[in-house]
């Protein structure tokens, strides 16, 4: 099978000779020193594609970061995985993210990781979910990573429970240093003055704005002290986070289209500490929304920067609907349109001159709407104005529903006629004052 070839060469005086080995095999087929490789490949592709349910092209992405000779390994861990309530699609989506998983031992590396989440109290289902939200967390060390960054949130929330729902709303928090980054970060803010309230709140609601290097951190917290935030509002770490995760051309671009919708640079600071948000927001939302309010519902640009909350609010189920209701009632004569977001509601029919307009102000924070009447009138004349109350809701409602806005409710506690310094003639009963919170 072998062929040996011989050649002389001189070494000073004497001749040697040199053996030279070659493998005819090899020179007839050289692909046959990758056959083995080739065949464990395709042995691999082939088991995730039928037995993880992987599709062809996932199977051979897969098979780049896996490979395996016979399925002994694979099937424990495809055991382990369905005895833990896994099903097929959440298995096929684990290995699709992390095809290492199939090589992992399962009494030394996937059993303590789970038994550890189980004695945290933490249910099947959402063990099931987060896994497969972030399978990585199955290759963590748990002495070095989960149990003691676990313990961290535990003793910052004060509780087993709030830690899983951080780590399910934020399941790469594990993987960075706590005691390089987080922890310093949390000190930077006590030491400003931020509630430790406010950090615990923060660090649930927007974890990422701790990810960064204390250097970074400290600098974002100067700058936004700078802008006139309070260290004691929650709107101050609102700010750190829309800060640190906006580069500094995407701001310079976002101050742009704001000044081209007519808003100053301190309108524009102004709005941002109204609402930090307003500077997250993608660009075509913030064209959008200023187009609809001003073009289409005649708003003055100055006084959307007075109400800058306006801008998170769903254009499709909010404020067109909305928008469109509120000028169906003023071409109806119900609302009658003043400047700004300010507008007045006509109720009932007029009979006198003197009878005092009703305002109606679009507020953009959700709080709970409240119709207050003024007035001093005799009982006769409470019925009078409950009844022209009564058909103005009539329309309104008439109204809405065609928009698509869910039915108005009226309560009967707010209709109530209460006791102003002024009195009201009897035979004046025109308009009602008001206050709708229309964006509630």
């Amino acid at each position: 099978m072998f062929k040996f070839l011989s050649k002389t060469v001189l070494h000073g005086r004497r001749p040697i000779k040199i053996k030279t080995l070659k493998c005819h095999i090899l020179q007839k087929n050289p692909s046959l020193s990758f056959s083995t490789s080739s065949v464990q490949q395709s042995f691999t592709v082939s088991y995730l594609m039928k037995t993880c349910g992987l599709s062809p092209e996932s199977a051979l992405s897969a098979s780049k970061h896996v490979n395996f000779e016979t399925p002994n390994q694979p099937d424990s861990v495809m055991a382990f995985l369905k005895n833990h309530g896994f099903s097929k699609s959440q298995i096929a989506t684990i290995i699709g993210k992390m095809p290492r998983i199939l090589s992992s031992k399962v009494e030394k590396t996937l059993l303590p990781k789970v038994t550890f989440f189980n004695s945290k109290g933490i249910s099947s289902t959402d063990l099931t979910k987060l896994f497969v939200k972030n399978p990585h967390l199955l290759r963590l060390s748990l002495e070095r990573k989960i149990i003691p960054n676990f313990n961290f949130l535990s003793n910052l929330f004060q509780s087993d429970n709030v830690a899983l729902v951080v780590l399910n709303f934020q399941p790469r928090i594990f993987f960075y240093d706590f005691d390089a980054c987080i922890l310093p970060n949390c000190n930077v803010l006590r030491q400003n003055g931020v509630p430790e309230l406010n950090i615990v709140k923060g660090f649930r609601r927007v974890p990422k704005t701790f990810f960064v290097t204390p250097v970074v951190f400290k600098d974002n917290v100067e700058e936004v002290k700078k802008m006139g935030f309070n260290p004691e509002r929650f709107s101050f770490v609102v700010a750190l986070d829309v800060l640190g995760s906006v580069r500094k051309s995407t701001w310079e671009r976002k101050f742009d289209v704001y000044n081209k919708c007519g808003w100053s640079e301190k309108e524009i600071l102004e709005a941002f500490r109204r609402f930090p948000l307003a500077l997250a927001l993608p660009e075509y939302k913030i064209k959008a929304v200023m187009d609809f309010l001003v073009n289409v519902m005649g708003f003055q640009a100055s006084s959307i920067a007075k109400q800058p909350l306006l801008l998170g609010f769903s254009m499709e189920k909010r404020l067109v609907p909305r928008g469109l209701f509120v000028k169906d009632l003023v071409s109806m004569g119900l609302l009658k349109k003043e400047l700004g977001l300010r507008i007045s509601w006509k109720r009932g029919r007029q009979t006198s001159s003197n009878s005092e307009s009703a305002r109606v102000a679009f507020k953009a924070s959700p709080v709970q709407s409240q119709a207050s009447i003024k007035g001093r009138a005799e009982a006769g004349q409470r019925k009078s104005r409950s009844d022209a109350v009564g058909s103005s809701q009539g329309e309104m409602v008439k109204c809405a529903s065609q928009h698509g806005i869910p039915p108005l409710k009226f309560k009967d506690e707010s209709m109530k006629v209460q006791e102003t310094s002024e009195s009201i003639p009897p035979e004046t009963n025109s308009h009602i004052d008001t206050v709708i919170d229309f964006l509630s």
